[in-house]
């Protein structure tokens, strides 16, 4: 019995695991050996609700939220990575900061870290990492919309010239801040394809929170999504053993940099349709970070970033 009861016990692999939680007012504690957590309900009667920590990829904690020692241990046990976010899941200090707390893992994997180092020192290999990333997201939300019957039932499209005027500018582009540029251009031209299609007067405004207008509630659940891609990203690199400090893309000296460099590509394909369908169609925050999990879940998202992780190794090692 106590053989069966440990195999049950073992961790789902991390790239396949299914849960992701977002919490606000609760407190996580580590009760009769489970991860639990208890929200503020002011009834005399407390009700725990387990989490499936070995199930579980990522704990995002919001505002009015703890978290015990134990439970933070237990936590890191089971390779769960942990973030604290603002109301809503919008970045905690400011719309750029990123704070997670990785679990530490004597037994992850050193030759990716090894490989992504050595080509992180040569500008050349780092700028050829920046576009294979680039290219990688354009194959992506490519798919994705195509495939999207929300946008198609709107008549949304990518723009076939802003798309090989991409491609043009990153073949082109000489270092990071010719392809940032480029990329910054690219995501004007979907915003404003999304913005046409559900008839929305917007213009990206980060950390605005506000729901007085679409297109503030638009910006809250673009803020909210990014921040879940960031989760999904900071699992998947931590599990592959690479420092969040080494980006291909954005600055050298941000901190968590590659994170948010992994999580853009899923921005354009998931978050970015998803924040326009939900506040288009009324849904509350709590539902379209509902609908957004489930999009990442059926795409096999996390799956999908080991993989592109390996593949880039694989190209410049």
């Amino acid at each position: 019995m106590s053989q069966l009861r440990q195999e049950r016990s073992r961790p789902v692999m991390l790239s396949k695991r299914a849960c992701v939680f977002y919490l606000e007012k609760v407190r996580v504690v580590l009760k009769d050996d489970r991860i639990v957590y208890l929200t503020d309900n002011s009834q005399p009667v407390e009700y725990f609700y387990n989490i499936p920590e070995k199930n579980t990829a990522f704990l995002l904690l919001g505002k009015g939220s703890s978290l015990t020692d134990a439970a933070a241990r237990r936590l890191a046990e089971s390779n769960v990575m942990v973030g604290f976010c603002g109301s809503g899941g919008s970045p905690l200090f400011s719309s750029l900061d990123l704070t997670f707390l990785a679990p530490q893992s004597e037994y992850r994997p050193t030759e990716y870290m090894q490989i992504w180092m050595k080509a992180w020192l040569d500008d050349d290999a780092r700028l050829l990492m920046a576009k294979i990333l680039l290219l990688e997201r354009i194959v992506l939300v490519s798919q994705s919309w195509k495939k999207n019957l929300n946008l198609i039932q709107h008549g949304i499209y990518i723009d076939d010239n802003a798309l090989n005027t991409f491609k043009q500018d990153i073949d082109r582009s000489e270092n990071q801040q010719e392809l940032l540029a480029a990329e910054g251009r690219w995501a004007k031209a979907l915003y404003k394809e999304l913005a046409k299609g559900f008839n929305i007067d917007f213009k990206r405004d980060e950390g605005k929170n506000s729901h007085d207008t679409l297109t503030n509630i638009a910006n809250n659940y673009l803020d909210h999504g990014n921040y879940i891609a960031y989760g999904y990203a900071a699992v998947a690199l931590n599990g592959m053993g690479i420092s969040f400090a080494l980006p291909i893309l954005h600055g050298k000296t941000r901190r968590g940099g590659l994170v948010f460099d992994l999580a853009d590509l899923v921005k354009d394909a998931f978050v970015m349709p998803t924040a326009f369908i939900c506040a288009s169609k009324g849904l509350n925050q709590k539902e379209f970070r509902m609908q957004l999990i489930e999009i990442c879940q059926d795409q096999d998202l996390l799956d999908y970033m080991f993989s592109f992780i390996t593949d880039i190794c694989s190209k410049i090692k």
